[in-house]
Formats: C-alpha cells, structure tokens, sequence
C-alpha cells in the first residue's frame, strides 16, 4: 500500500571545465561555505529544468544536458525526507556572476579539497566523480552515511 510523506526536493550540479569546477562559496550562516551551485525544485517543474535553472540564478551559467549522477537523502529534525538529485555537466555558456546566495567562481579540485565546505558536502563529492549511479542514503535511526 502506497503512502505519502512528506518531502524536500533539491539539485546540485558539479560544472566542470577541464580541471575546473564551478562552485558558490555560501553566504548561509546554517550551511556555509564552498559547494556546487543548486536549490529547490519547484512545484511541477522538471527536475532537470529546476537544476539549470538553479545554476543559472546562482552563478549566470547556463549548463546544457545535465546528467543525474546520484541521490542524497536524508530526514531533517522536524520529520521530512530530504532529497538532493546529484548532476554533472562539462557543457555551459555564459560568463560567472555572483548572486545574493554567495560568490560564484571557479576552482581547482586541488582548491576544492582544502575549501571550507559545510557539513557533509566533502561525503558527497565521490557520487559527482563517480562513472556510476549511486545513492547517498543517511539512515533515519542514527544518520550513519550509507552508499549504495
């Protein structure tokens, strides 16, 4: 039997330019610092044009032909499952502008690893690199990380 519950869906995309990744350095004080441009999907929008979109509002990139390379979920404290669809793209145009949620710029990977991230971004970074499809999963009863 199906049921419903209540959820939060949400996109990030790796950009990548050679050895280049486009990131935002956030100005949210609950999850700071350097991540991959994303944000919520809208009620009735795709998921794939809820990711371009995102990218474009946080850094005037438009990326083309996103491709979904994981999933992270997880339960916030009141309750709601929280899902994060994983892209990665090497096609986009346009020039970088920061927007009001942070400074967009490019970095090295050597540059990312010694970033300071917000909790739990540097989990997530192997999914973006990764040939496969995988499933960031953290367990409701304990929050231990899980990759499937």
């Amino acid at each position: 039997m199906a049921q419903a519950e209540m959820t939060i869906l949400t996109n990030m995309c790796m950009v990548r330019d050679g050895d280049r990744v486009l990131v935002q350095r956030r100005n949210d004080p609950v999850w700071p610092g350097v991540v991959f441009p994303g944000g919520h999907v809208e009620p009735g929008e795709s998921f794939t044009d809820a990711v371009i979109r995102e990218v474009y509002e946080e850094t005037g990139i438009t990326i083309t032909h996103p491709r979904l390379c994981g999933l992270k979920q997880f339960w916030n404290r009141e309750g709601v499952r929280y899902i994060v669809f994983l892209y990665r793209t090497e096609t986009f145009s346009g020039e970088v502008r920061s927007s009001e949620e942070g400074d967009a710029l490019w970095m090295t990977m050597a540059e990312l690893e010694m970033a300071p991230k917000p909790r739990g971004f540097a989990d997530m970074v192997p999914v973006f690199l990764s040939d496969g499809m995988e499933e960031m999963f953290y367990s409701r009863e304990d929050m231990k990380l899980q990759i499937k």
